[in-house]
């Protein structure tokens, strides 16, 4: 059994939000999926961005936030799941009053750039 808590994880901070992340590339022998547990604070927004060759899928966890693939925009909350196509852009901002928390998993794994010191992924 593998068992990783968000505390222990490399951390990336972007917009406001804190990725953890809880399964990256080669963890535990691990080779076609990436798991990050995503912590935003209200108004933070998560930059457009896109997985060429990956599709990746959000569920949320608590809070409420405004999801965009590609054209598309969504009002998301508790227990809702995104499904995001390869190559598609998206975003995802924390329209509430309380934290917005999610968990993100990408198949096959995005690439992770080197990792500095300050455990901290881009």
């Amino acid at each position: 059994m593998h068992i990783r808590n968000a505390s222990e994880a490399l951390r990336n901070h972007r917009g406001g939000q804190i990725s953890h992340l809880l399964l990256g590339p080669g963890d535990f022998g691990a080779k076609n999926l990436t798991i990050t547990w995503v912590e935003g604070e209200p108004e933070s927004r998560q930059s457009n961005h896109t997985h060429p060759d990956s599709e990746q899928v959000y569920v949320i966890v608590r809070g409420r936030g405004r999801m965009c693939v590609g054209e598309e925009s969504s009002l998301v909350q508790e227990g809702t799941m995104i499904l995001i196509p390869p190559g598609a852009s998206h975003s995802i901002e924390n329209v509430g009053e309380d934290p917005l928390v999610y968990v993100s998993a990408t198949a096959p794994p995005f690439a992770l750039p080197d990792v500095d010191s300050g455990r901290a992924y881009s």
